[in-house]
């Protein structure tokens, strides 16, 4: 089979390599689709947290091929789509109830193949069978999906509250379709007009394109006596947005800093602000089964569409133009299509 490697950056390869066979508990699926990620494309830029070479690819949905011994929810021919990750329920971490920090997280790794090998953990946790109306491309955004459902828990938004998103690529659209349907007024921050204009297909009832306006001082002038906004989600993966995020919530309001930076980076924030506004900076990373659960349900009932995300197909051979492509911030996401 066709699988795409990490090799450093700036550097995939297309390998042919064995299909894998499951051992107990394992399933293998034939995937259909691959989304690519912001993640995808941060690793292929600059490097990520791997050292390489590795596999690369965890928004997917395919077919089952193989099952292993034991494997009763699922059988050969189901359509399904499996989570990239699923937690070990035995760590520190797990035994705390913070699921995403697991440090033992079986993974799914490498969707940029013609066939995967999805692990025991995934397959009795985080995969799901697909209902017959749900098409491939809707599904394989249950992984990013979740992430963002996750995020927009870690922070408390009560209807009427302002919330401003920072970045409208995948997740921080994901994040204003999600703050709007809690009911939120929600502002979008973006320097690309493609992406405010879905932004506000998604709910949101202010646009700022940050080339024209400054995003901190027209987000605050948004509300009444400039105060700030409730919630301030950075979805970019910037150090400079995360402290733009800082500035523009108000006193006693939240902060939500999401996107990933480059290792190392540091930022600062006012701490005389932070202390005596009472201000909340939380930091989120991936995300837990109770919220991929919920963000498949939310994607069976079609609160997003894969129409809205999905641009562009491609074969496994132009992985590296569709992730230049996404990266370059032409197209929310791009989509590798097995045939």
């Amino acid at each position: 089979m066709k699988q795409i490697v990490y090799y450093g950056i700036e550097d995939i390869r297309l390998k042919e390599v064995a299909v894998p066979v499951p051992a107990a508990g394992e399933v293998v699926v034939k995937n259909k689709v691959t989304l690519t990620c912001g993640t995808d494309c941060k690793m292929f830029m600059r490097g990520y947290r791997y050292n390489p070479p590795h596999l690369i690819g965890h928004e997917a949905a395919g077919d089952v091929v193989s099952v292993g011994e034991g494997v009763t929810k699922f059988k050969i021919g189901d359509r399904v789509v499996a989570h990239n990750t699923a937690p070990c329920h035995k760590c520190y971490w797990c035994k705390k109830g913070q699921h995403s920090m697991c440090v033992d997280l079986p993974s799914n790794l490498g969707s940029y193949a013609e066939y995967q090998l999805i692990p025991k953990n995934i397959v009795e946790e985080t995969m799901f069978l697909m209902p017959d109306d749900m098409d491939y491309k809707q599904a394989a955004l249950t992984e990013p999906l979740s992430c963002a459902v996750y995020g927009i828990d870690q922070v408390d938004i009560e209807q009427g509250d302002s919330v401003v998103v920072n970045g409208c690529g995948p997740i921080g659209l994901m994040f204003i379709r999600l703050a709007y349907l809690k009911g939120a007024r929600v502002i979008a921050c973006d320097n690309k007009q493609n992406r405010l204009e879905l932004a506000k297909k998604m709910g949101a009832l202010h646009l700022i394109n940050i080339q024209e306006q400054d995003q901190i001082q027209a987000v605050r002038e948004l509300i009444e006596d400039a105060r700030g906004v409730d919630v301030a989600i950075e979805a970019a993966g910037l150090p400079e947005v995360w402290e733009i995020a800082f500035q523009q919530v108000r006193a006693g309001g939240q902060v939500l800093c999401f996107g990933g930076t480059k290792t190392g980076t540091q930022v600062t924030f006012d701490c005389t602000r932070m202390h005596y506004e009472q201000i909340t900076v939380k930091g989120v990373f991936h995300t837990t089964p109770i919220h991929v659960n919920a963000a498949f349900e939310l994607l069976k009932m079609k609160a997003i569409s894969a129409e809205d995300f999905v641009e562009n197909e491609y074969t496994i051979e132009e992985t590296e133009m569709a992730i230049r492509e996404h990266a370059a911030g032409k197209v929310i996401k791009n989509c590798i299509i097995y045939n």
